[in-house]
């Protein structure tokens, strides 16, 4: 087990630190529900564009018939000391929707292109509403960083 250093951080650190984490990030926990049969999470690889969170998965996957029913999804960074949880709202795009420089991105980061596969694939961009990120139990309070869109100062 590694010790890490426990400092207190401030609304604004823990914005930097967040947007830092979702820059260099690879994996994201994304968990989707259907009306009808609960929840469902997945990890999935991720690019952030400064705005979204940008994934792609299989075109007849349970998530993309989540979302397509319930478009508010979660996404976790896998880390327990260093949480980060994004509340969003999904949509999905096809191979010949998605916007060219989001598909560029991810294409770019993983190496990998889901529009040259055979197999049908769909993008998820998942723009948060809230954020909320924290270390340990001493940075509870004061968690949330985003609300309604918007950054807290």
């Amino acid at each position: 087990m590694q010790n890490r250093e426990f400092v207190r951080r401030e609304v604004a650190d823990r914005r930097r630190d967040c947007l830092e984490r979702l820059a260099a990030e690879r994996d994201v926990w994304m968990a989707t529900a259907h009306p009808d049969h609960g929840p469902h999470q997945v990890p999935l690889w991720f690019s952030w564009d400064g705005r979204a969170v940008w994934m792609c998965t299989g075109a007849t996957s349970a998530t993309v018939r989540n979302i397509r029913k319930e478009p508010r999804v979660r996404l976790s960074l896998p880390d327990t000391f260093d949480v980060v949880l994004l509340q969003c709202e999904a949509e999905c795009f096809t191979v010949r929707e998605v916007p060219g420089d989001a598909a560029d991105a991810f294409a770019e980061k993983f190496g990998w292109d889901p529009r040259t596969e055979d197999g049908p694939f769909q993008y998820v961009r998942a723009v948060p509403q809230t954020v909320r990120a924290w270390r340990g139990e001493r940075e509870l309070q004061g968690r949330v960083i985003m609300r309604d869109g918007t950054w807290l100062e």
